[in-house]
């Protein structure tokens, strides 16, 4: 009698297992996510190298130049830029039920699973990438390649100094003298006073930098992601004039801070409980859902003062929204197309069947 009640039992659980399965499997459904705004930071830095003269101490009493004897680098933010980019909100998944009841033949995702398009195509936003091209750099001079004889034999370094910063006044009165036509020799025409004119200032300037030294400046971008989940603020970077762009937690940077506030451009969302019992009265619930976004303003600032102000989209910000299904019913349907950004709707409209 027990092996029979054993056997009774087992048989239930397994029509009931497969009466669920059977359940299951009536309903199909395709997950998808909607999106949040995620901002990309393009931070401009600008990189000078200074390197001393060979005749840096002597730049005072012969060239009357204040310069330093020791090389440095320093480092600034010359810019900053904002690009929004979509990313799966993962608190926003959702199926959106395909049955025979309702006409859906297309549901378009991007590759991350975000919604696109229902019953028709679409793509997903390219996020914008931002490359810095450096421009050519101009071939270095040598200024050895403009030193006289009697500065190469100089017996020392101050000798030389005193030499150079002589050649240096004896390039300047030769420019004054084309100038004013009362060179020894002059140019046949405009076009070959320029070259002489261009000449003399080229080895002047190699020659100056004996004494000023050389300064090289190049620029790199470098890319912060941040993804606000809250209004508020925090610091986005640390930077050093030393150092350059450093982590957010290096106190030997100073804090750029990143401050979020919501604009509420749209209506508070419902309470769950309100949320719960709508989705049971709402028979025509296809797991169909939108963003309706707010707006959100940003502003970056060191020491007080705006670096950059910006808006975007906030996605996460907002309430989202449900479709019914009686917008595509086998009689008449709707194409629908949402904004790759925020998740909102972004085109709507009927399909005659």
């Amino acid at each position: 009698m027990m092996n029979y009640k054993r056997m009774l039992l087992a048989g239930s659980l397994l029509v009931g297992a497969f009466a669920m399965q059977a359940s299951a499997q009536s309903v199909e459904g395709t997950d998808y996510y909607l999106p949040k705004t995620m901002l990309r930071f393009t931070v401009k830095v600008e990189k000078t190298q200074y390197t001393p003269g060979q005749f840096a101490k002597y730049a005072m009493r012969y060239i009357r130049q204040n310069v330093s004897e020791e090389a440095s680098t320093s480092y600034r933010v010359i810019g900053l830029e904002m690009d929004p980019v979509a990313v799966p909100d993962t608190t926003k998944h959702f199926t959106l039920q395909l049955d025979k009841k309702h006409s859906i033949t297309d549901v378009t995702r991007a590759p991350n699973g975000q919604l696109l398009a229902v019953n028709t195509e679409a793509q997903p936003l390219r996020p914008v990438v931002r490359r810095f091209s450096p421009a050519a750099r101009p071939k270095a001079v040598n200024p050895a390649d403009f030193m006289t004889a009697d500065i190469l034999n100089a017996s020392n370094t101050a000798k030389m100094a005193e030499l150079t910063a002589q050649e240096i006044y004896d390039i300047r009165d030769s420019r004054s003298q084309l100038a004013k036509g009362e060179a020894d020799y002059m140019p046949k025409d405009g076009e070959q006073l320029k070259t002489m004119l261009r000449n003399l200032d080229t080895q002047e300037q190699s020659l100056t930098t004996l004494f000023t030294g050389t300064v090289v400046k190049d620029t790199a971008w470098t890319t912060i992601d941040y993804l606000p989940v809250k209004e508020g603020e925090e610091v986005l970077f640390r930077f050093s004039k030393r150092l350059g762009l450093v982590d957010a937690d290096d106190y030997a940077g100073a804090p750029y801070y990143i401050r979020v506030a919501d604009e509420h451009t749209v209506a508070p969302a419902a309470s769950v409980a309100e949320d719960e019992k709508k989705k049971k009265e709402d028979k025509n619930d296809i797991g169909l859902r939108v963003n309706q976004p707010s707006k959100m303003k940003i502003t970056v600032v060191c020491e007080q003062q705006p670096v950059g102000t910006f808006e975007a989209a906030a996605p996460q910000f907002g309430t989202v929204e449900s479709l019914s299904g009686e917008l595509f019913g086998k009689k008449q349907s709707t194409r629908l197309v949402l904004d790759p950004l925020s998740g909102s709707v972004k085109k709507i409209e009927g399909l005659e069947k």
